[in-house]
């Protein structure tokens, strides 16, 4: 029993040291247009929980693409560990995220290969409530690959769909402290629940 309350207690005080909420950090119909320009992305302040960013992309009238482009940083502390394609998400023929390290997207619009990106993925409305970060950290004609999470760290993010019309995309990034288990293992100790 007593082992019990001990365990109920380090789960709530655990779950008190990372706060867990969800927010709206961006959303282009609020605010402006995300930057359709890869050497200069969108800057976008994520906080541990859910941040979630909506937008639009898609091919207009003139067949210009309206391509989004946006950059977040992971101080020491905090890792990326999803990226879930919201409900209401809608895509043409092609929509497309990809993912490279740094705070730019240095791929030409035009490229044949994903080289110089970690890794990318062609969405679908059947990837809804979907971990895209997962599916695009596949090596893939050219991408390196990296296996989830992300590390602290500058990661730049490109999203298009170059089908004609509009199409609203919502990405909720979930961002976690980087476990300690060092420091759990210690807390644990003093507590007496270990090493006895």
């Amino acid at each position: 029993m007593r082992l019990s309350k001990s365990i109920l207690l380090v789960t709530v005080l655990l779950s008190a040291i990372t706060p867990a909420f969800s927010a709206i950090v961006f959303e282009e119909s609020a605010s402006s247009d995300l930057s359709g320009s890869g050497s200069s992305p969108t800057v976008i302040a994520l906080t541990a929980g859910s941040n979630q960013i909506f937008g639009s992309t898609g091919r207009d009238g003139s067949n210009v693409v309206d391509r989004d482009y946006f950059t977040i940083n992971l101080p020491a502390n905090l890792q990326l560990t999803s990226i879930t394609l919201l409900p209401n998400s809608t895509s043409g023929n092609l929509s497309f995220i990809g993912i490279q390290a740094g705070n730019q997207v240095t791929l030409a619009t035009n490229t044949t290969t994903a080289s110089g990106l970690l890794g990318w993925w062609h969405y679908s409305p059947s990837d809804i409530n979907t971990d895209l970060l997962s599916k695009s950290s596949i090596a893939s004609n050219g991408s390196s690959g990296f296996t989830p999470p992300l590390g602290s760290g500058d990661y730049a993010f490109w999203v298009q769909d170059s089908s004609p019309g509009l199409f609203n995309y919502g990405l909720d990034i979930s961002v976690s402290q980087v476990p300690l288990p060092g420091a759990v293992v210690l807390f644990l100790s003093g507590l007496g629940l270990i090493g006895r």
